[in-house]
């Protein structure tokens, strides 16, 4: 009787144990279903008046914080061969406040340019998914398609939240995403993605120090015409101004003197100086790449572009806020984002929750952005010593984050030099010049402003090439 007891037990126990391990794997296996699905359900068919292409394509939002209701919005282009070998390359333009979609993806690195009537898309031959897989990012919520459902997140955005929402939605896309789980991944930006980009990958990299399996596998980043060092930059800028003959030496000295590029905020002397370089001294020019022709297409009188562009030149020598803009290209954007047939098909704004037009750039977040480090040299220092492949360019012909301004923030990292500077070719041409440190290599690419792929498509997709290697640029 008591064997028949124990032997009635233990089969309970089993029974027990065997339905709790079905129920486990059925609850698992929902989980996956679920996320299966939801990436399913974010995957793009075409878009209107794309050609047609062979790699895949999927958009649409993941909710970074549910008590507040904000969620980003992804585009995700799959490398046109491959994609299952390529790694991840995330992208984020800067402002703050201004869409990846509008720049990175649409007139830089993405494999689609918009035409001039908005009405169809052309292929980009130098897309940078032949290389990698490319996602596209609106960060932080407020920029183009990303939304919150608290209107005050709106007004108190900053670098450390954007950092911290952009994690969380990296770990949230991966579980969506598996196949990019371990993938060798790397983040890529410009202009004040100079922030984003470094204090991301730090807060990755403190994240993987607590989680040892960690599902993302950074091993590194690359930046263009980024935002560093207030001080540095600012006086890398007025250098640059008066070293391209666009101000005079009095204009020079005045700024030089009135201005002090270590304090928070701007004097008025400062400001009148500054001022009549811009307005009295510039002349009708790109700043954002000073030797291309203006566009003469005024954008609509429906959206703030314009002034946008005013507010982020006039605060750009001591709070450096400054994003990638081309005046033309900009304004087909926003006409194609705008259209229904188009948000249907990337699964934007589903709900009608925005109540705002899409546009290039968010002037509620520019104008209040709350916390902007001084300098993320310190994080470059961390960064170098965590081993990170890192690499910085700068094209040459911007005026707004110059080449100079660059080269003044990174002298101050007093790194050793592994190879000295020296010319690198593209098409047989020099495609711009570039020096190899222990733990960095910056470069700049010859004839390139603000937005160095738009500029200089070919060029840039050498640049990116020899990064993904680990190679330095060729020397013939």
């Amino acid at each position: 009787m008591v064997i028949f007891q124990k032997v009635l037990v233990l089969f309970l126990l089993f029974f027990f144990l065997v339905s709790c391990f079905n129920t486990n794997i059925s609850a698992a296996a929902s989980s996956v279903s679920l996320l299966q699905k939801e990436k399913e359900l974010d995957r793009i068919s075409a878009l209107p008046g794309q050609p047609k292409v062979a790699f895949s394509q999927f958009s649409g939002y993941v909710t970074v914080n549910q008590e507040h209701g904000r969620a980003l919005f992804y585009w995700l282009t799959e490398a046109s061969s491959l994609p299952e070998k390529k790694p991840l390359v995330l992208w984020l333009n800067g402002g703050p406040g201004c869409s990846s979609v509008a720049y990175g993806a649409s007139e830089e690195i993405g494999p689609f340019r918009i035409n001039i009537t908005a009405s169809s898309l052309f292929l980009n031959k130098y897309s940078w998914n032949r290389e990698a897989n490319l996602l596209f990012l609106e960060s932080p919520a407020g920029v183009g398609f990303s939304y919150t459902n608290t209107s005050s997140d709106l007004k108190n955005s900053g670098d450390k939240r954007t950092a911290q929402d952009a994690l969380i939605f990296l770990l949230r896309w991966m579980s969506r995403f598996p196949g990019y789980k371990y993938r060798e991944f790397y983040i890529a930006g410009e202009s004040y993605a100079g922030h984003y980009v470094p204090q991301l990958a730090k807060i990755i990299v403190d994240y993987n120090k607590k989680h040892s399996n960690s599902i993302i596998n950074l091993k590194g980043f690359i930046v263009g015409n980024a935002v560093t060092d207030n001080y540095y930059d600012s006086i890398g800028t007025v250098t640059y101004w008066w070293t391209h003959s666009m101000i005079s030496d009095q204009t020079y000295k005045s700024i030089l003197n009135h201005c002090n590029f270590s304090a928070d905020k701007a004097t008025k002397p400062c400001d009148d100086a500054v001022y009549y370089a811009m307005n009295r001294e510039f002349g009708d020019i790109d700043q954002y790449s000073i030797y291309a022709p203006t566009c003469t297409t005024t954008l609509s009188d429906n959206n703030n572009t314009n002034i946008i562009k005013h507010m982020r030149l006039k605060n750009s020598l001591l709070r450096r806020r400054v994003s990638g803009y081309d005046p033309c290209t900009e304004s087909y954007a926003e006409k194609y984002y705008n259209r229904k047939d188009v948000q249907k098909a990337m699964h934007a704004n589903t709900t009608g929750s925005i109540p705002y037009k899409w546009t290039a750039c968010s002037d509620v977040l520019i104008k209040n952005w709350k916390d902007s480090e001084n300098s993320v040299l310190p994080t470059y220092k961390f960064l170098i010593s965590a081993g990170l492949r890192i690499w910085v360019f700068s094209g040459d012909t911007d005026s707004v984050v110059p080449v100079t301004a660059t080269r003044f923030s990174l002298s101050h990292l007093n790194l050793t030099i592994k190879t000295r500077w020296y010319p690198w070719y593209s098409g047989g041409q020099v495609g711009g010049w570039t020096e190899v440190y222990k733990g960095l290599t910056f470069a700049t690419v010859r004839g390139a402003g603000h937005e160095v792929p738009l500029f200089q498509p070919k060029r840039a997709f050498v640049l990116f090439k020899s990064f993904l290697a680990g190679k330095e640029l060729p020397k013939s």
